[in-house]
């Protein structure tokens, strides 16, 4: 009896073993996977290049070598001197811009962000179940932002954390999706120190160009939990003086289009007329959010 039972227990590990290499050889996403960690090995790689040896120091005045040396930036990165520093760590992102897919699956999403000729990618993808996937380590800089501007910031792909939302752009967003997106934007902000003030939509970084998330995103909500402002329920009249191109670009907005900027604004803290003119209320939410930056 021993021994048969030593054999089903021996055929019960073979099984499992045949089970988990089925299902990565089934894992349709099994080869995109294997390129994103060559590709993170080739990074690595070249992170630890070791450093070229220091050139002696010239004899010649600077006026000379000015009269006499071609300089081109290839020649000027390789005699520069290396001098190892020990006080260093990885750049930590310190925006998060949420976007909606605008797309009618989330295996159409998963897609897209794995074939190389749509230059595109996030750091999370969140289904409307809120089933989470992670597509990019978060210290990587993901292709999501493309171009835009926020405050100063014309680079927001550099220092920013990608996360897609599954929704088509007219429909609402699922209770357990918005669920699940609270929860990772409680681990993002806890873990990299994220100001509350650098959650933004896609909408905000490039007015002229995107709208998402939609109308239907419920910001209120997250500005609760700290990830965003929102406007205070009791609203002031603001000061005659008040200059609503300069508050909007106080808080952040590109009013390179003034027009489209006030429409990214009203996207997000006003969500009903979309118009780019600014009503007496949307004046007073302008002017109690001026007052927080």
């Amino acid at each position: 009896m021993s021994v048969f039972v030593y054999r089903r227990y021996d055929f019960a590990l073979l099984l499992s073993a045949c089970l988990v290499l089925a299902g990565c050889s089934t894992n349709r996403y099994a080869k995109t996977n294997k390129q994103y960690t060559e590709q993170v090995k080739a990074l690595a790689a070249e992170i630890r290049q070791p450093l070229p040896p220091p050139l002696p120091a010239p004899t010649a005045t600077y006026d000379s070598l000015m009269d006499t040396v071609v300089f081109s930036p290839r020649t000027a990165q390789r005699e520069q001197p290396w001098v190892g520093t020990i006080n260093f760590n990885l750049r930590k992102p310190n925006y998060v811009v949420i976007h909606h897919t605008a797309q009618d699956s989330l295996e159409q999403t998963l897609h897209t962000f794995t074939v190389p000729h749509t230059q595109v990618s996030a750091h999370y993808v969140i289904g409307r179940d809120g089933e989470v996937y992670q597509l990019l380590n978060d210290y990587l800089r993901g292709w999501h932002a493309g171009a835009g501007k926020w405050g100063n910031v014309t680079d927001l792909n550099s220092v920013s954390l990608g996360i897609e939302l599954d929704n088509n752009g007219s429909e609402p967003f699922p209770d357990a999706q918005i669920y699940s997106l609270l929860q990772l934007l409680e681990k993002l902000k806890t873990t990299y120190r994220i100001p509350a003030v650098n959650f933004l939509a896609h909408g905000d970084i490039a007015p002229t160009r995107k709208n998402d998330p939609s109308v239907l995103f419920p910001w209120e909500k997250l500005a609760e939990r700290g990830f965003g402002l929102w406007p205070d329920e009791h609203l002031e009249e603001p000061p005659a003086n008040f200059n609503p191109r300069d508050a909007l670009r106080i808080i952040g907005y590109d009013i390179s289009d003034l027009n489209a900027a006030i429409v990214a604004f009203k996207r997000r803290y006003i969500q009903q007329d979309l118009s780019p003119e600014l009503t007496p209320h949307d004046l007073q939410v302008l002017y109690n959010l001026y007052l927080k930056y």
